[in-house]
This record gives structure tokens, C-alpha cells and sequence, in this order.
């Protein structure tokens, strides 16, 4: 009888350790294939320099610490045309990414601390390692589905506006 009720409890511990572990999980291991899906934790809006008008929103993943920054869009398969990743940087530096394990073309956004576009990288080749840097400091970088820094016409010194979830 002791035995049966202590392996209750170890059972609904396990259950409950798992249950918590695999909540707000975007990253899923099939077969030796890494599966990650879009999680919005914001919105952007991009605007045209001298305009308070929106030019396009975006629904955001948001990196902001040493694993997400270093993971990005790595491993996906598609990305959303509203859809895009910001990282956010403690400090404006030099920034360089490049396309290891990225399957999918972006274009590099470079921002810097008063959140005006400083730079871009466009049309990024998947699995590239080739640094891919930004030409001036920049705080944070907004990556999107490549092209689509042309068709929505950014240029250097339009601005963003982001808030979390």
C-alpha cells in the first residue's frame, strides 16, 4: 500500500515536471529535425523618416538574451511577410550576424539606440557563414523575410517603435 501511494506521487511529480517544462515551448525535436514556430511577444510598427504615419506593422519574436541572439531564426522554415525577429542588444556596438543553420533569405536590419535604421544587410544567403556586419553602432537588429526591405521601400533613417506582448 506504501508503495503503490509513493509511486503515485513520483507519477504526478514526472507528470507535472513535464507538463511545466514543455509549456511556451517553441523549439520541437522530430526525428532529427528541429521544428521552431513563430511565438509573437510583440508588435513593431516601421515608419518613414520625418513621419509620424505607420508604414507597416510587424508581429515580433523578441531576443534579448545571450541564447536567443545566438539561436535567431536559425532552423525555421518559413517566416510570415508581417511577421519579423528584433533583437535587442544591452549597448550599441559593431553588430554582425550571419546565416549558420538559417534556411530561410532575410534582410539584416541594423538600428541604432535612438531606434532610427543605421544599415541593412539584404538578401542574405541561407547557411552562409560569411559576416554579414553592420556599417555603423547599432543597438538592435530586425530581421525579415528577404526583399521586403525593398518592396516597403525602408531606407536609412526610418524609424521603429516596438512594444512586448
Amino acid at each position: 500500500m506504501q508503495f503503490r501511494l509513493s509511486c503515485k506521487y513520483i507519477f504526478l511529480v514526472v507528470g507535472l515536471i513535464l507538463l511545466v517544462s514543455c509549456e511556451d515551448q517553441k523549439t520541437v525535436k522530430t526525428e532529427d529535425k528541429i521544428v521552431v514556430s513563430f511565438k509573437k511577444e510583440g508588435v513593431l510598427h516601421l515608419k518613414k523618416s520625418g513621419s509620424d504615419s505607420i508604414t507597416k506593422t510587424l508581429d515580433i519574436e523578441i531576443a534579448d538574451n545571450e541564447y536567443e541572439t545566438q539561436t535567431g531564426l536559425m532552423y525555421r522554415t518559413e517566416l510570415g511577410i508581417q511577421q519579423g525577429m528584433l533583437f535587442v542588444f544591452p549597448d550599441m556596438q559593431m553588430r554582425s550576424f550571419y546565416m549558420k543553420n538559417t534556411k530561410i533569405p532575410l534582410d539584416i536590419i541594423y538600428i541604432g539606440e535612438d531606434k532610427t535604421i543605421v544599415s541593412f544587410q539584404k538578401n542574405t544567403k541561407p547557411f552562409d557563414e560569411t559576416s554579414l556586419p553592420s556599417e555603423v553602432p547599432a543597438k538592435y537588429v530586425l530581421e525579415i523575410n528577404a526583399g521586403l526591405s525593398d518592396e516597403w521601400q525602408l531606407e536609412v533613417g526610418d524609424t521603429i517603435e516596438f512594444s512586448k506582448s
